[in-house]
């Protein structure tokens, strides 16, 4: 097969490790029809961590937002990313779990990238997907690549067979730190495909090190056919390659590809005009990062350790905390750095540099993890001599007192609004946490920014009439002509 496919990102992942997760509903409906039109697989379209940046920054409602963009794109499957839990730090109890998957294929969505941050395929791996299938939606799992003496050939080859068992559509090798390498693209790529029973398998990677493309065009070599790309300014930086570079490169390997490059145009433009008026991040490709391989620490998370070291006076402090969060990564076995683990490991350095002792103080996530909360296989790594520091503590034995509660959803009413609240509200409510910031959502006076086809002339003639030394301005476009004379 010489024919290549694209999952765009650019709703998604684009925008969360570019903009902070800071694309509006409104930035997205202008372009939503002619995204349709391109020729995508599918498109990521939102995730958990969106919807608490919607409701608590940008004034948006999720549930509006995948309601309004489903509306507009109908050909082109949209894809909701997840772990199998519905809050980033707890796990979720099985029937919210099950009624979230009815909720988002209700409104719209049709596909799930679904992701187990240990590759463990027994933890709430089987259920999610159960629930998923019988609420209508496809699943498409992944295999989450780290580094460490862990995470060989023979580690993969294995979550490989484990995953081909899933009653799954698809599989994809999603690489969150960008630490793929071209040679390790060659041994691993074939080793998946060798294991996965033909199953299609999918490559999603950063450009975190600058070596993602480098490793979509290795791998498109050896058999993948579907990459997750991103559309300028939104690709490139710690987002994913940009669409019009992996489509063009792959024409010189002898590749067509399903998407309308042209189409995409005006949709970068659009992205473009936004980015410039708004001053946020274009995406540029990175330098080549040899560090990020020895802390493994996503962008984002690395962004947010600053915030708060800057606010303590510290970041003085921050290269001490990356050597630490590399020892403490080791202490609990090598886990993946992909939300929560990520955020549970760099906590747990933070404070073991600002109290000047290890595990002096130990965070309830670790505590957690180390009890198996999140699985047994997460667990089952952790250096004996840490293990027993963390669960000899008085709040280890309160913690292991308190196990993940499946509660039932008439005990989810009776603590998040009652009986009349709908479906939908209760889910929200149930994330967020706090009914007072879904209403702030929901009743902002905050004026919002509309963007249109029409916002780039807009602004052009506004700012054309500020001039002072202009009589007249007129603007022609085809068969638009517009002329206005200043009145004295």
């Amino acid at each position: 097969m010489n024919q290549i496919n694209f999952v765009d990102t650019t709703f998604r992942d684009g925008h969360a490790s570019l903009w902070a997760e800071g694309m509006t509903t409104d930035m997205m409906l202008p372009v939503a029809e002619q995204m349709d039109r391109v020729g995508f697989k599918s498109m990521e379209l939102t995730a958990l961590s969106h919807f608490k940046k919607c409701v608590r920054e940008l004034y948006d409602d999720p549930w509006e937002r995948i309601r309004l963009i489903s509306q507009k794109i109908t050909n082109t499957p949209l894809n909701l990313m997840m772990h199998c839990s519905i809050t980033a730090f707890d796990v979720t109890p099985l029937p919210i779990l099950k009624l979230w998957l009815e909720r988002i294929a209700a409104n719209g969505i049709k596909c799930i990238q679904l992701m187990e941050p240990s590759n463990d395929m027994s933890f709430r791996v089987p259920e999610t997907i159960e629930f998923a299938k019988n609420a209508g939606l496809k699943v498409t799992m992944a295999l989450v690549y780290s580094l460490s003496p862990k995470h060989t050939d023979e580690y993969y080859a294995q979550k490989a067979r484990d995953v081909a068992e899933l009653n799954i559509d698809a599989i994809y090798l999603k690489d969150p730190g960008g630490l793929l390498t071209p040679e390790r693209t060659r041994t691993l790529i074939p080793i998946l495909l060798e294991n996965i029973k033909g199953i299609p398998l999918e490559l999603h990677s950063h450009c975190t090190t600058g070596l993602a493309p480098l490793c979509y065009l290795e791998a498109l070599k050896l058999g993948v056919s579907t990459f997750h790309t991103a559309i300028p300014p939104l690709a490139n930086g710690s987002s994913q390659p940009s669409i019009f570079n992996i489509a063009g490169n792959a024409r010189y390997f002898g590749y067509t590809s399903t998407i309308d490059e042209g189409a995409i145009k005006c949709i970068s433009d659009h992205f473009r005009f936004i980015a410039k008026r708004e001053n946020l991040p274009i995406g540029t490709p990175l330098e080549y990062d040899y560090y990020q391989y020895i802390h493994q620490v996503p962008g984002g998370v690395i962004s947010n350790l600053r915030h708060q070291l800057s606010t303590l006076k510290a970041e003085n402090r921050l290269e001490e905390v990356f050597e630490e969060i590399v020892r403490v990564r080791k202490d609990l076995g090598y886990p993946i750095m992909v939300t929560p683990f990520s955020q549970f490991v760099v906590s747990q350095a933070f404070i073991n540099v600002m109290l000047k002792e290890r595990y002096k103080e130990v965070t309830d996530e670790i505590i957690q993890y180390t009890l198996g909360y999140w699985g047994k296989e997460a667990s089952s790594s952790i250096d004996t001599n840490i293990m027993d520091k963390i669960i000899s503590r008085t709040r280890a034995r309160e913690l292991s007192a308190m196990p993940p509660s499946e509660i039932t959803i008439a005990e989810v009413r009776k603590n998040f609004g009652g009986e009349n609240i709908s479906d939908d509200d209760l889910l929200l409510l149930y994330i967020i946490g706090e009914e007072d910031d879904i209403k702030k959502m929901r009743t902002a006076s905050l004026e919002k920014k509309n963007y249109t086809a029409k916002t780039p002339v807009m602004v052009l003639i506004e700012e054309l009439a500020k001039q002072k030394d202009a009589n007249y301005i007129n603007v022609q476009k085809e068969d638009f002509s517009l002329t206005l004379k200043k009145i004295l």
